[in-house]
Formats: C-alpha cells, sequence, structure tokens
C-alpha cells in the first residue's frame, strides 16, 4: 500500500512537471503551488486511491480529454451579439504579455474614454 501511494504521488508530481508555463503571470504558476502542497510525502488524511484519482484528473487537462470528447462548434463561439469576441479574446490574451508598460498605459485610457 505505501509503494502504491508513493507511486501515485510520483504520477501527481509528473503531470505538475508537464504543466505549461502561465505567461500573463510568470511570478505566479499553479504547478508551483499545487507542487508545494504534494511535496510532503503521501499526506495522512488522503487515500491512496484518492491520490491516484487527483493524478488521473490532472493528466485528463493536460491532454484536454474533455475539449476532445465535448468539441464546441457552430455558433457558440460567435454569439450574435458580438461576433468576434473570442478570437479578439484570444487575440489580446496572445498580445497582453508582450506589452510595454506605454502599451498597456495606452490602452487602459483609452478603456476609460468612449465616444458614442
Amino acid at each position: 500500500m505505501a509503494r502504491q501511494a508513493i507511486s501515485a504521488h510520483n504520477h501527481i508530481l509528473r503531470a505538475l512537471a508537464q504543466w505549461p508555463k502561465d505567461t500573463l503571470r510568470p511570478q505566479l504558476q499553479f504547478q508551483d503551488v499545487l507542487r508545494k502542497r504534494f511535496e510532503q510525502q503521501p499526506s495522512p488524511g488522503v487515500s491512496e486511491q484518492d491520490q491516484l484519482r487527483q493524478a488521473n484528473a490532472l493528466y485528463s487537462l493536460l491532454e484536454n480529454r474533455y475539449k476532445k470528447k465535448y468539441p464546441i462548434t457552430g455558433d457558440l463561439l460567435r454569439p450574435r451579439s458580438h461576433p468576434t469576441y473570442f478570437t479578439d479574446l484570444v487575440k489580446e490574451l496572445e498580445e497582453a504579455p508582450s506589452r510595454s508598460f506605454a502599451e498597456r498605459l495606452w490602452l487602459r485610457v483609452k478603456g476609460l474614454v468612449r465616444l458614442q
């Protein structure tokens, strides 16, 4: 049983090592927070089965199982009120880490002043 608990612990740490880095907040990474939680060798209150379930959940998120199982298609990504909303959102998220201070300030000021 102890060997299985160590195995579950290793699975969790291996999954966290594969987790992608967050470019929007490089100082606070999801995998670092979880790694601190799991670095203490198997928790006395958590069973081996629960740890294996947690490792399976991490792997399922890494592999995008749910995105593959339930693909989003059709008009859901293009709402009638703002058809380009999701493409604009992805574009902003990709550009945000590389913006300079002046560009961020300009976008903030531009967002405060709206002419209609």
